[in-house]
């Protein structure tokens, strides 16, 4: 996730996480962003889409998260539109904060990486807690 922001800078990535039934992420889905203006919003591609959910159901795996990027933003929280387009309510959603350190700043630039529950009819979230597990 935080390779792919860096890479789609200075416009936001999005992108699936994929996991298994214990809530273990194990594949990363990325998905083109296919927004009016995706420096500052983010809409994944249907076809991307659907064919993450049919690899997803392939390997076994279920929808765990949603993630884009903040390229601009250090310590990212959910947008409104954020909260008004969170379509999946048993979705973690992910954001990438990615420092702003000037126009030629690239793979250097400090990213953090943030999760979130999202309550779409509430047009409510709150903060999760996740770990990051090395293989």
């Amino acid at each position: 996730m935080l390779a792919h922001a860096r890479a789609a800078r200075p416009e936001e990535c999005c992108g699936l996480v994929g996991g298994d039934r214990e809530g273990v992420g194990v594949s990363v889905y990325r998905l083109r962003n296919i927004a009016p203006d995706p420096r500052v919003a983010y809409d994944g591609d249907p076809q991307g889409l659907c064919e993450a959910q049919r690899t997803m159901r392939a390997r076994g795996e279920q929808l765990l998260g949603v993630y884009h990027s903040h390229p601009r933003e250090a310590a990212p929280v959910p947008s409104e539109s954020d909260v008004r387009l969170a379509y999946h309510p048993s979705a973690v959603y992910f954001i990438v904060g990615i420092e702003e350190s000037g126009a030629d700043a690239g793979a250097d630039s400090a990213a953090s990486l943030h999760a979130f529950r999202i309550f779409r009819s509430e047009k409510l979230w709150e903060r999760v807690e996740y770990t990051v597990i090395e293989s």
